[in-house]
């Protein structure tokens, strides 16, 4: 009987390493296929903060096509982007919508968790975000909307 139990033992201790392995092989591609997403991005030629948001999902790994506008109400509006999230552009990666300065690593979550929602926002151009790097650094929230519970605080920056 002890050698069943050793062989079990010994089973179930290779059985539970295997499935570690496993899931953290799917944890490293699903980051490794975030970054490679494509995001689309809809903004003004003028706007610099934007054009620093777009290096920064660059820097992150992301393939990222910019759209430049006279004006990108009219995105906004076609998206459904509530205009109490709205901020400087807008962009779309793998069916979600990013609103504003929104954070790489946030998408990378987004991408990973995939909740069902319309996407993510940082409302206004708060100082210290991605692309508004000013050496000022004030607290902002990343918030997830146009799920069915409504909007709510994804990450608190």
């Amino acid at each position: 009987m002890e050698l069943n139990r050793r062989t079990f033992v010994k089973a179930l201790t290779a059985s539970l390493s295997v499935g570690a392995l496993a899931v953290a092989a799917r944890g490293a591609v699903g980051a490794a296929s975030a970054k490679a997403a494509e995001v689309s991005v809809w903004k003004s030629a003028s706007c610099g903060c934007c054009e620093g948001w777009v290096r920064h999902m660059r820097d992150a790994g992301y393939m990222v096509t910019v759209h430049e506008l006279d004006e990108v109400d009219p995105v906004k509006d076609r998206l459904g982007v509530p205009a109490s999230l709205r901020s400087c552009h807008t962009a779309v990666v793998d069916g979600y919508i990013l609103e504003g300065h929104v954070p790489a690593d946030s998408v990378a979550r987004l991408l990973q968790e995939r909740p069902s929602a319309k996407g993510l926002a940082v409302p206004g151009m708060p100082q210290g975000a991605p692309g508004m790097e000013t050496g000022v650094k004030e607290p902002y929230a990343v918030v997830l909307f146009g799920a069915p519970t409504g909007s709510s605080v994804y990450e608190q920056r």
